[in-house]
């Protein structure tokens, strides 16, 4: 017998707003935010998802629409999804949900992305002291592969996946996040930089009520102000999961997630075509529209069995993720080494932001010698299917790291000759323009059609 369509329970328009969609969307974690349907274990089933930013990024040549974006919209997640066995019976908090991921893709007539540098002063990036400005480069899919006009010569098979897969947390779980991200928050900014920069972006996002979705929850009630002023926004990867940006994992992978609430209330969204190791840029991997087709087994009682607390409750635990066989081969990488000296010469003691900052600053200045801007590759490192690695976190002073590139992705040939005794292949990119969406005043200096080819 063949098996059944997936069972479509929840739809898409992508031409209507996040809170206009048939089955309403969310954009917090509350244990209050009611399910939206229910789904049986072993039953296959699709969920498709609006881009994280709820449509409100553009297929254009400006990027107005990153430099001014508000961030407490962040990110538009379709569920909850109440999980129940054959029988009935609903997930517990202590059980552990399996969720295997079947299918995926972009939606069907969407099948388009964006990268972007976001604006220093609207939260940044890995490199935001380096790349102050807004910058956007739209990619066009055929099939597995992306481009992009915006970065001529290149092209690349994405590695298909969720960002943002999750369960809600507890009334005690979601505590301990509110709690503990409050006092982080009124650390002075000073005493906690990363690579020396991090005051120049937000130490954590806080609870508010500002864009907030609640899904069935009718805006403007008393139970909407409640939820509102407590939920918890989707920024982070915390214990439910969350947004963890896990690049491989892409079909027949497997993720398992701890339940803390009856029926798990099971999330996802923020559908990324491709990103690199890092997602260095923050909206760094190809943001899409998609749909997920999956299937979900409850393993009874397996917090205790199979997880363990880091930390001083039960609840401190993370979840496990089983990589799926699918996956673009590369046979041939370029490899960056970091160390954990900074810009200035300063020594930091086994700091292994420092060490991956250097490793994606060594590739860029390298990548930009065959005609590249830096801005260019900025973007192409926080999406393309590079590898990110620590290789030292012992040996003192100095962590190590490495950034591995794929060379198959470029037209042309770009290993020095000495490193293979040929001459460069290819024709070679002369010194590009800016093409990057963007400029001054929010344009392109030239644009171009989507076969990649100039137009007036």
């Amino acid at each position: 017998m063949a098996p059944l369509t997936p069972r479509l329970v929840v739809p898409i328009d992508v031409k209507k707003q996040p809170w206009e969609q048939k089955v309403p969307l969310h954009n917090r974690w509350h244990p209050d935010i009611p399910p939206v349907a229910d789904v049986t274990e072993g039953e296959l089933f699709r969920v498709e998802m609006v881009d994280w930013s709820g449509g409100r990024v553009r297929d254009d040549n400006s990027a107005d629409d990153l430099k001014f974006m508000d961030f407490t919209i962040a990110h538009y997640l379709s569920g909850p999804l109440r999980i129940v066995d054959s029988e009935g019976v609903p997930a517990s908090p202590g059980d552990l949900l399996e969720v295997e991921i079947c299918n995926l893709g972009p939606l069907p007539g969407d099948e388009w992305g964006y990268t972007a540098i976001l604006e220093r002063e609207n939260g940044g990036g890995f490199l935001t002291d380096h790349f102050p400005s807004a910058r956007k480069a739209i990619w066009y899919f055929e099939g597995i592969y992306a481009y992009s006009p915006q970065i001529p010569g290149v092209r690349f098979p994405g590695i298909t996946h969720p960002g943002v897969v999750g369960t809600a947390p507890s009334v005690e779980l979601l505590n301990i996040w509110n709690e503990r991200e409050k006092r982080l928050s009124e650390t002075s900014p000073e005493t906690i930089k990363l690579c020396e920069v991090l005051h120049q972006r937000p130490l954590v996002p806080l609870p508010t009520p500002d864009n907030c979705l609640l899904g069935k929850v009718q805006e403007g009630t008393a139970e909407w102000h409640k939820i509102a002023n407590e939920a918890a926004r989707t920024i982070a990867g915390r214990e439910n999961g969350g947004n963890c940006d896990i690049k491989n994992l892409s079909r027949g992978s497997k993720v398992y997630l701890p339940v803390f609430v009856e029926g798990a209330n099971l999330s996802t969204g923020d559908m990324h075509f491709s990103q690199g190791d890092g997602e260095i840029s923050l909206c760094g991997a190809i943001e899409m529209s998609g749909f997920l087709e999956l299937k979900c087994e409850i393993i009874r009682g397996g917090m205790k069995e199979y997880l363990t607390p880091v930390g001083p409750t039960p609840l401190h635990v993370s979840p496990i993720f089983e990589i799926g066989p699918v996956e673009p081969r590369f046979s041939e990488w370029l490899v960056f080494e970091g160390i954990s000296v900074d810009e200035s010469g300063k020594q930091h003691f086994l700091d292994a932001s420092v060490a991956y900052k250097r490793a994606v600053l060594n590739a860029i200045e390298y990548l930009s010698k065959f005609g590249y801007s830096k801005e260019q590759v900025y973007l192409l490192l926080s999406c393309c299917p590079c590898e990110g690695r620590i290789s030292g976190i012992v040996d003192s002073p100095n962590a190590v790291t490495t950034l591995a590139i794929p060379t198959a992705i470029f037209d042309q040939n770009i290993k020095p000759k000495h490193m293979n005794g040929r001459p460069l292949g290819g024709p070679q990119l002369k010194r590009l323009p800016d093409l990057l969406s963007c400029s001054n005043d929010g344009h392109l200096p030239a644009t171009q059609d989507k076969s990649g080819t100039s137009a007036p």
